[in-house]
Order: structure tokens, then sequence, then C-alpha cells
């Protein structure tokens, strides 16, 4: 249920039909036709995308630039590109049809790991460049291949009998790297020859692999990690036996399966997870002529309950440069600390450097960097109520702070040693955009770092290893998504998709009806900030009373009102008449510990407050009428569509809500016990959060629909709260999906799905 990086929305339709256009608008005397957007229209192929790149990396040297792009026949077919500054010339490099088998289905945990990451499209959706530049390694659909730059050539690496997942070059580019079976491989280039690391011994131990809460709530999604000599392998072994299992049955069109989830709800064991690493040179042949060591590497463990005094989860691993000591981050099942430990080679026992510690819970991050002499490190910390970075010697004693004020650092971009300078994002003006600043590493005192993005909107960099470069993803209210080349000082250099805007322009039927949103802050109960946007129909009257639905999500850490560019069933229910209205309340993210943690122990309580005052204000506007606000949300957005239409029905008089939690105690360990403790030790917060406890008092139309596959959110949340309706004999309405997950990806059954929303609307609210 977390809340993904930032060309990912938690609406999913917004990530499925990203639109890029350019900065001016078009011309009045450029529109040829005006056309009513449809729903349809959305998801058709060609679609309203200009196909923006996805995953754009830098070539080792510089000068190239990978990303990933499907055609305009099947955008969602993703092929692999690539861009040569000097040249200015883009061209593809794979076509994934060339390679794909159509029979060939992808292997259960590399669904799994998709639907993790929310990966939509299909063909290429990974891939990586070899240190020295000269190869592309990606995975489809489970096998291996590799693309030589030289000779423009592919080849598959792996037989089509390995399902190989989280697959990488080594970091000297001597090995290729991968997961199969839960075990670990690795490829030698020299000799093409595949040498196996690990021997499972029973079908609840894994090795190499992130276990399911990693993946989808610590943003942790691989299991081991190469020295930087790529002489050894950090890895994990875990052991799911005792995780209770889950039995849960999929129902797809054409069939049923039967599957058994080890799946760690809030309140049970978590899986046992151990530390430790090898020897790459051990599974080797010693010389030419001998054959591979028949015996099994020997990995050297870790003792982690040595070392901590509670369970808890292994959050991140990290090598410091010189490959002598690597760097692990124990996060205690409570999750209100969060310690570093350096473990030495040479050593028995890794050390605790640094912890920090709340009242409340400690956000994870991906903000730790090693400096090359690996006697320093950078780290983020939000001890001060706010994100900010600081500098540390590997011995644990800070050295300065390089970072401060009432704002959020968002991540750590780019560190250049020699000139001292560290490139980072962060909402230093505003909450609501994201912008790349600079800051000098040497200052005895933190100072006012030097803003290097001009435009207003939000902004996503990717930084060139040599620093001399990087690339910007932009988009605002105004502005959808635009990529460009930019030195380092900010100037842009080029355009990798500038999106010009002209009468051929997809999307130039439609503008003469687009609806801007407009921005504003109301005020919860404690005084705090509330920031809200709202779109109207192109032609509003203060005498014309609109239906208007809340688009809600309200989760923790998350963040819907950004000035950024919006999704498209948005402007569809613009324009059938409906204003449409977010608002980000308390838990929500960017806005500091202090906004974030009201929610502790109580979820439902501030974010159902926060948005009834968003739909009181609503209610009041002239335009608005406040008999006729509906409230639509996804996941956590479900569950608050389910609060509000129950415990608000003064207020809204019909809700959807899609694929929603009812009760907490059936959701992951990670991430519900982060917000509100175990069941044993806060029964009291889980029934005031629970749905059910609420669902008697339901007298408005109510929809739900629920993939009938979904492993996050299972299936019984909605089961339960369906029966529970059913036994007090309330009418409502559902719609199950088969064979789909989460996210109910895919073009028909998104079109079925925006399309039985808006007719629900319709019959509720006009």
């Amino acid at each position: 249920m977390r809340c993904t990086r930032v060309i990912q929305s938690l609406f999913f339709l917004c990530t499925f039909v990203s639109v890029a256009i350019g900065a001016k608008p078009l011309p009045q005397n450029a529109i040829q036709q005006i056309e009513p957007l449809s729903i349809e229209r959305i998801f058709s192929a060609p679609n309203l995308s200009t196909q923006a790149p996805q995953q754009i990396q830098f070539a080792p040297s510089g000068l190239q630039i990978s990303y990933l792009a499907g055609s305009a026949e099947n955008p969602s077919v993703q092929d692999l590109w690539l861009y040569d500054v000097r040249e200015n010339k883009h061209r593809i490099i794979v076509k994934a049809a060339d390679l794909l088998d159509p029979n060939q289905r992808l292997s259960a945990e590399e669904k799994a790991r998709r639907e993790r990451l929310r990966i939509q499209a299909s063909g290429i959706v990974d891939y990586q460049w070899s240190p020295d530049g000269d190869a592309l390694l990606f995975p489809l659909n489970g096998e291996l291949y590799l693309f030589n730059l030289e000779n423009r050539k592919v080849n598959r690496l792996t037989p089509s009998n390995t399902f190989a997942t989280d697959p990488r070059f080594s970091p000297q580019g001597n090995f290729i790297s991968f997961v199969h079976d839960y075990n670990l491989f690795i490829i030698e280039r020299a000799s093409g020859e595949t040498y196996q690391l690990t021997q499972r011994q029973s079908e609840t131990e894994q090795f190499a692999t992130a276990e399911f809460v990693a993946q989808e709530e610590m943003k942790r999604m691989t299991g081991y990690w190469w020295s930087p000599n790529e002489q050894q392998i950090a890895l994990t072994r875990i052991d799911l036996s005792p995780v209770e299992i889950q039995q849960r049955v999929d129902v797809y069109a054409e069939r049923t399966e039967l599957v058994e989830q080890h799946y760690p709800a809030a309140g049970t064991n978590n899986v046992t997870i151990d530390l430790g690493w090898l020897n790459v040179n051990e599974a080797l042949p010693k010389s030419d002529d001998e054959e591979s060591p028949t015996e099994p590497v020997s990995i050297r463990w870790i003792d982690l309950t040595d070392q901590h005094d509670e369970p808890g989860y292994l959050a991140r691993v990290k090598w410091l440069p010189n490959s002598q000591s690597f760097s692990y981050q124990w996060q205690n099942r409570s999750q209100n600390k969060l310690t570093l430990f350096l473990h030495s080679l040479n050593e028995k026992s890794p050390k605790p450097i640094l912890e920090e510690t709340s009242a409340t819970w400690v956000n994870l991050h991906d903000d730790l960097y090693f400096l090359s002499d690996s006697r320093y490190f950078i780290w983020a910390s939000e001890r001060s109520g706010f994100k900010h970075l600081y500098l540390y010697r590997t011995d644990g004693s800070l050295i300065r702070q390089l970072t401060s004020g009432d704002w959020m650092v968002d991540n750590l971009s780019h560190v250049d040693e020699i000139t001292g300078v560290v490139y980072f994002t962060g909402r230093k003006q505003t909450p609501l955009e994201r912008h790349l600043y600079r800051a000098n590493l040497n200052n005895s005192s933190p100072g006012q770092p030097s803003q290097l993005s001009s435009r207003a909107g939000m902004h996503e960099v990717v930084f060139a290893a040599d620093g001399r470069s990087y690339i910007d993803y932009f988009s605002s209210s105004r502005q959808p998504p635009q990529v460009s080349l930019h030195g380092p000082t900010g100037e842009r250099i080029t355009w990798l998709h500038e999106n010009r805007l002209d009468q051929n322009h997809p999307l130039s039927p439609y503008l003469a009806t687009w609806s801007y949103p407009e921005f504003g802050h109301l005020e919860a109960e404690d005084g705090q900030r509330l920031y809200y946007q709202i779109n109207k129909p192109a032609q509003v009257a203060d005498n014309q009373n609109h239906p208007a639905i809340v688009m809600v999500y309200g989760g923790p850490r998350a963040q819907r009102v950004t000035n950024s560019w919006g999704d498209y069933f948005t402007q569809y229910l613009v324009q059938q008449g409906y204003v449409v209205f977010k608002l980000d309340n308390r838990g929500s993210g960017n806005r500091g510990r202090q906004f974030e943690s009201g929610i502790y122990r109580q979820l439902s309580e501030l974010e159902v407050a926060d948005q009834k005052v968003g739909a009181q204000w609503l209610a009041k506007q002239p335009y608005v009428n406040s008999n006729r606000i509906g409230v639509f949300g996804h996941s956590y957005g479900g569950y608050m569509a389910l609060h509000l239409i129950m415990r608000a029905p003064e207020l809204f008089s019909a809700a959807v809500a899609g694929a929603p939690v009812t009760d907490w105690a059936l959701y992951d360990t990670h991430y519900t016990e982060r917000y509100m403790g175990t069941p044993q030790d806060n029964p009291e917060g889980y029934e005031q959060a629970n749905v059910l406890t609420y669902a008697d008092s339901l007298n408005k139309p109510l929809m739900i629909y629920h993939g009938m596959a979904d492993d996050n959110v299972l299936f019984i949340h909605t089961a339960m709260l369906a029966h529970r309706l059913q036994q007090s004999m309330i009418p409502f309405e559902m719609m199950a999906y088969p064979g789909k997950a989460h996210g109910i990806r895919g073009r028909e059954a998104s079109i079925h799905r925006y399309q039985l929303i808006t007719e629900f609307f319709n019959r509720h609210l006009r």
C-alpha cells in the first residue's frame, strides 16, 4: 500500500496514460474541433500518450542515454531505445516483439515482483548498463538477454526453463548475477559458464530474495549485494515457516487456483531472516582445466539474534567503497528505532554506529552515501522534525548538518566529492513542489542551498555518474511531463522529450474544455494547514449546482495535492459536469513529523476529520450542490471512502470503494504495525479503525470493487464487509474482477472499471 516514486500515482489511471505536451498552450485558432473526452479514448491505442520515455539511464560514459518506450501501435509493450547526446539522435536498439514468446507465462515470483514494483507495461520492463558501457542486460518474460553495443546483437543468457529475477552486472562487469527458484546464480562473462552459489534445502527456505513486506512496504526489492571489488556477495536467507499461511482462491475467467501464501498479518510472526556473505572465488574453478567445485559455497552468517534485543526487519544493506566492510540497517519490530551497523569482514560482530529513535515511528530512506575513502558518510534524518542531510564519520561521530529548516529533503541525488557539492531534491519553496538544490559539503554550518531547477512544479532528476549532467523529469498542473538534459548548474542542454503541442497532438481536440486545478488550503482542528486542489467544469457559474466527487487517498505518507500533471479520469468527470476535489489530510507525506504522526495508533480518526473539513468547505461553494457530493478512492482511498460514507452521511451522498482494507488485523505487519501497533497491544485502536464497526450505519449508496487475485489487500477484506452488510440486510453494489491483482490493470478492465464508477455516480448524484 506504499506510495511509490514521483512518476507513479496511487491513482492507477494516471500512471497508465501519462501524457506529455509542450509548455505553451495551444492557440485557440489551432483547435480544429472540440471532442468530449471518453474513457475508451483514454485507454485506446494509440491513446493520448506521446510515449514519454521511462527508466532513463545514462551510459557510463555519459554520452549516451537509454530508455524504455512503447510504440504508437502498442504503447504498453516497451522497447529499448538509445539516444546519442553528440549526434542528437534516437534509435531503437531492441524491439521486444522480436524476442517475445507469446505462449510463455511469467513465473509466480516474477508476477509478484512486478506487482510490488507497480509495473503495468509488458515487453522490456527493466535493464542495466555494464560498468564499462559495452552491453546492456535485460530480462524478458523471465529469460535474460545481453545486447552488445559493438555488434548490435542480442544473445540469450539463460535457458528457457530458467525464470531469472533480480538480474544485474557485478560492479566491474565480469559477472552477471540473478535469482532462480530462490537460489543465487552467477554467469562468468569470459567463459559463459553459470555457477549456482546457494542450494535451498526446503520449500520455505529462500536465498538472496526480499520477503513480501520488504518488497511491498520497505522498498527493498533485493536480497543480495555485490562488493565493489566483486570478490564477495552479501546475501539474505529467509525462512517462511514461522509465517502463517493464508489460503485464498484466485478466481480467473477460465480457472481457479488455490494459493497458499505466507502472509504476515498484523500481530503475527514475520519470516526469520539471516544476513551473511560469501566469497565468489569459491564457486569458480581454480584453473581452466579444473571442473566447478562440487561443495556448496560457504556462507559466513552474522548472528543477528545476538545483536538485537528484539525481532525486527532488515531494512537496507550497502557495501563501503573499500569492500572490507558492509553496512546494514536494522529496524525493530515496533519501528520506533532504526540502527545503522557496520560489519568488517575481519571482525566477528558488527558494530552499531548510529541510531534513530522516535516516539511514533522512524521512516526508512535510501539516502545513505559512503564517500570514496570509506571514512565518511552522508545520512538523512527526521530528528529535527523534518528530513535533512547530515555528514558523519564511520565511527559514528557527527561532523555537521548539511541542510536545515522547516521543509523536507526528498532524496539525495548526487555527491561530487571533488568540488564538495551535494545535490538533492526537496520542498523548500512549498510542499506542493519538488526542486533540485545543491549544498556545500564542507560548510561548518548549514547554509541556504542553491536552487537549480527554475520552473514551478515537480522535478525528478537522474545524474550521470560523473555529475556533469542530469536528466530532469518535469511536470506541473499546466504542463504535462517533459524530459530534458541539463548541465550541473541547471542550464538546459537539450530536450529528450519536449512534447511540443501543436494542432496534430492527440490532446488538442480536448483542450478547449480542459480543466486546470485551483489550489488552496484549509485549517485542521489543530491549526495545521491542509492543502487542496479543485477542478471545475469549463463553464461554471455560481447559480449552477454541480454535483461533486471527492477523490481521496488519505493514507500515511502519501500525497495527492501537488503542482503536477493530473489524471485523465478527473478530466473526464469534469467534462461530465462534476466538480472534482482532492485534499491531503494529516498523515500525508512531505510535511514533516508533526503533520504525519498525529495518526499514530488511531488510523481513520484525523483523516476522516480532515476530509470532513474539506467536504464542508466544498458544500459551501455556490457552484456545488451540497446534496450531491460523492467520494471515491482505491486501496487506502477505498478504506477512507467507506469510513466517510458510513461516518459522515450528512456530507456524502454516495461512495465507491476500490480494493479497500476493512480490518487492519488482516493487513501486513510492517505497514500496519508502523501506525497502529499490534492488535494485541492496541485492541481499542483496531476496533475504532475497523470499517465493520460502522457498517450497520450505512444508509447511502455504496459500490465496492476488488480484484479476485489480490495478494496485497486480500479479497477477504471485501468478503467480510459484504457478509456483514448482507447479514444486516443493507443493500450495496459490488463488482469483482477475475484474475486481477490489487491494481486491476489492463485496458479492458480499466475501461470497464471507470465506466462502472461513472455510471454509479450518474445514477446517484445527478
